[in-house]
């Protein structure tokens, strides 16, 4: 027998919930972009409707948790900063354009990996860099400037459910289980959907991996004499840390956002192993690769600016019902249609160029079913 240190136990909590995720994108094909060409060319919203699920699990549990004081959540980064909607709309827009341009976000491009996708491997390596040079590096002062964060802001100033609270008396809880429903209802009211029993489960199983996180950071912080953040799964600047850690460390210090990265990468193996789809793949058309290494530049950029990216704010912000989380996750969505409308009609002329904005209203009540 032998005894963890605290910076393992949240590397082994970082680990499980992200081979759970990484499992899910693999079994049930899990995919932020993914579900967004679905819903835009394939005319089927059903890798979509895995989010709504998915976070409404995650939020109804991150709250009730959250009730019962086993989940920090006002500790976490995304309360801790006052909203910010320039960096939200901004950053969201980069990211989302990224994410078209390069073929993937950062997670996804994760599972990729973990499936023999060497090109995807440039584009971990590319967000990674990217996001480390603008939160600490040479960007780091032109981020500050254009985009500067207020810290130590009040709960109210950060998180939807306690500025209800702040403005009539409603209890968070009763917030986030009103909108969690919602989100659930809008999921099971497809009966298609709800025959895809896959896609059900991993969903659940998703939302659960997020507040599993919410809650294990949460009891080794509490537990722990060393400065433990209470955090949840995201994947912009973890790539960056992972990577700095495997260039410099002299021993193995791990932490959660390492083991949330090794965990994908883990989970995204077993599951194309599982499915026999585990091949070797590389890049063969420069065009591709620039294309690529300029959409993982824009995403790590774009997910320092807005404090997250596909996942960070869309589902981890979301479960904690950050202010920023759905202008966030909203930018994305519509840097995602700029970016595969440019791919598909504006490469070529100034006015197929503009097409794409002119129509991204209607592609996203298209996306949204409305």
């Amino acid at each position: 027998m032998f005894e963890l240190s605290d910076a393992a136990w949240v590397t082994l909590i970082g680990f499980a919930g992200g081979t759970v995720l990484g499992l899910a994108a693999r079994l049930a094909r899990f995919c932020t972009l993914g579900a967004i060409e679905d819903a835009l060319y394939g005319g089927t919203r059903e890798r979509l409707l895995m989010w709504p699920l998915a976070l409404g699990v995650a939020i109804a549990a991150t709250f009730t948790l959250a009730a019962l004081d086993q989940a920090a959540i006002e500790t976490s980064v995304y309360l801790r900063f006052e909203a910010s909607i320039a960096a939200s709309v901004i950053g969201g827009l980069m990211f989302g354009v990224g994410m078209a341009i390069a073929g993937n976000c950062g997670f996804g491009a994760l599972v990729r990996v973990g499936g023999g996708d060497f090109r995807s491997a440039m584009i971990v390596v590319a967000i990674g860099i990217t996001a480390y040079m603008t939160a600490v590096g040479p960007l780091s002062q032109l981020r500050l400037w254009l985009f500067p964060r207020v810290t130590g802001a009040s709960l109210e100033d950060s998180g939807i459910a306690f500025w209800v609270q702040g403005t009539t008396g409603i209890p968070p809880l009763a917030t986030a289980l009103l909108i969690a429903a919602a989100l659930l209802a809008c999921a099971v009211s497809n009966r298609r959907f709800l025959r895809n029993r896959s896609a059900v489960f991993w969903s659940v199983m998703v939302g659960l991996a997020i507040t599993s996180a919410w809650w294990g950071t949460t009891y080794i912080a509490r537990q722990s004499f060393d400065p433990i953040p209470v955090e949840s799964h995201t994947f912009t600047m973890p790539l960056g840390e992972t990577i700095l850690q495997a260039m410099t460390a002299t021993r193995v210090e791990g932490g959660f956002s390492i083991g949330s990265v090794l965990g994908v990468l883990f989970g995204a193996f077993v599951g194309a192993a599982t499915k026999r789809q585990f091949r070797w793949e590389a890049c063969d058309d420069p065009g591709e690769l620039r294309r690529q290494l300029t959409g993982a530049m824009l995403m790590g950029s774009g997910g320092v600016i807005a404090l997250g990216c596909s996942v960070g704010q869309a589902m981890s912000a979301m479960s904690v019902l950050a202010i920023s989380a759905p202008i966030t996750a909203l930018s994305i969505l519509i840097g995602a249609i700029l970016g595969l409308r440019y791919l598909v009609e504006g490469r070529r002329s100034l006015g197929r160029l503009i097409t794409p904005v002119l129509r991204a209203p209607k592609a996203i009540r298209q996306i949204l079913g409305f």
